[in-house]
């Protein structure tokens, strides 16, 4: 058992040849797999796969990237459509001051907004944080102490100091293949102090494809290398690795064992 808690199914690189990649991603022992949305146009398409792969499962959100090309993305909009079967997670959504592509007053009424459809519909919401972990954490303990809900911090880069802030509001982290990176130590030294209860792996595919495959298109078969150098890195057998970062996906994306 072995989930890939965050891909792009339906991004340039994949989506040509989704059966195969698919295919591949089964026979290394990846049982389930969750495709992100980050723009409203990808929403249909996203679900369609879901519904037509069992393996598959959706979420529906606005990247911070793209918070000014969505501002009719209200609290509404988000609940109703994750009312669907498939859909099991909000997001991404968050802030990046990395690129600052969308206004940042703008990115954070966004994340707020998905927040609350978190909140409204009991699912977790799917953080992206770059160069923003002050604001991001302060935005989320403040959403927090106005009513509770659950999430993850996706494709982990933050300090030590972020990560157990967001552990403390309770939420869950990810590692992508960037811990396999040789320039990834901060990372790779904070990776192997979480607790193993609150850890994900993802791919982010089709990026950051892990070490060996670093410089390829990036896919979900992908995510079985950096489960790999995690059990490694941490001292622990990789069969545990696989078995305790699925249940942990099930149990935050708990629409997902229906």
């Amino acid at each position: 058992m072995l989930v890939d808690s965050h891909c792009h199914l339906n991004y340039k690189g994949l989506i040509e040849e989704q059966g195969a990649v698919l295919d591949r991603a089964r026979k290394s022992g990846v049982t389930a797999m969750l495709n992100i949305s980050t723009r409203e146009s990808e929403w249909r398409d996203i679900v369609a796969t879901a519904e037509r792969e069992s393996d598959v499962w959706a979420s529906i959100g606005i990247h911070p990237h793209e918070a000014d090309a969505h501002p009719d993305i209200d609290l509404a909009k988000l609940v109703r459509e994750a009312e669907h079967e498939r859909v099991v997670g909000i997001g991404e959504t968050g802030l990046d001051y990395y690129y600052d592509h969308s206004d940042r007053d703008r990115q954070k009424s966004s994340f707020r907004t998905h927040i609350h459809a978190a909140r409204e519909t009991g699912l977790p919401i799917i953080v992206h944080t770059r160069d923003a972990e002050e604001d991001t954490a302060s935005i989320m303990k403040d959403e927090m102490e106005q009513g509770g809900y659950s999430g993850v911090i996706h494709c982990f880069t933050a300090s030590e100091d972020f990560a157990y802030k967001a552990l403390d509001l309770g939420l869950y982290i990810s590692i992508s293949g960037i811990v396999t990176f040789k320039n990834a130590k901060d990372l790779q030294a904070t990776a192997a102090k979480l607790p193993l209860d609150r850890l994900l792996v993802e791919t982010d595919a089709p990026f950051l494809a892990p070490v060996p495959h670093r410089g390829k298109t990036g896919e979900p078969a992908f995510v079985a290398d950096t489960a790999r150098f995690l059990a490694e890195l941490r001292g622990e057998d990789y069969t545990e690795i696989c078995e305790k970062t699925s249940q942990n996906f099930y149990n935050l994306f708990s629409k997902a064992r229906v």
